[in-house]
């Protein structure tokens, strides 16, 4: 048990001083990367205003009809799709890019890609 809560102190830290250096504003809002073991979430926020401009994840309704699991790859390719689709829906192209103290591999890494493929800039 001392080693799950190690590891989710040492991710925390690294966000943390992620979070230090990246922040979102109004031309350049903030992409933000939540992983569970089931399920990926992503959200475009607004850190000069505090709010929340975009969100995807694997259990919208949308999405988890396209995909059965949400905790692969496959998903988070398609949830970064979706969320390029919603930011210029909204009229955003550019944004910056927080891992939440996460490896830039596997599932991050996939859904990155996918925002960029689909025209999304960061």
């Amino acid at each position: 048990m001392d080693l799950i809560k190690e590891k989710l102190h040492k991710r925390t830290r690294r966000h943390y001083r992620v979070r230090r250096k990246v922040f979102g504003t109004s031309e350049r809002p903030r992409l933000s990367v939540y992983r569970s073991l089931k399920h990926i979430y992503c959200q475009i926020i607004n850190d000069v205003d505090g709010k929340t401009l975009v969100s995807v994840s694997t259990q919208t309704a949308d999405i988890k009809s396209q995909v059965g699991y949400g905790g692969n790859v496959k998903a988070a390719e398609i949830v970064g799709k979706m969320i390029a689709d919603e930011a210029r829906s909204q009229g955003i192209t550019k944004v910056v890019f927080d891992k939440g103290g996460y490896k830039y591999h596997g599932r991050i890494k996939a859904l990155a890609e996918s925002a960029r493929k689909h025209n999304l800039d960061f």
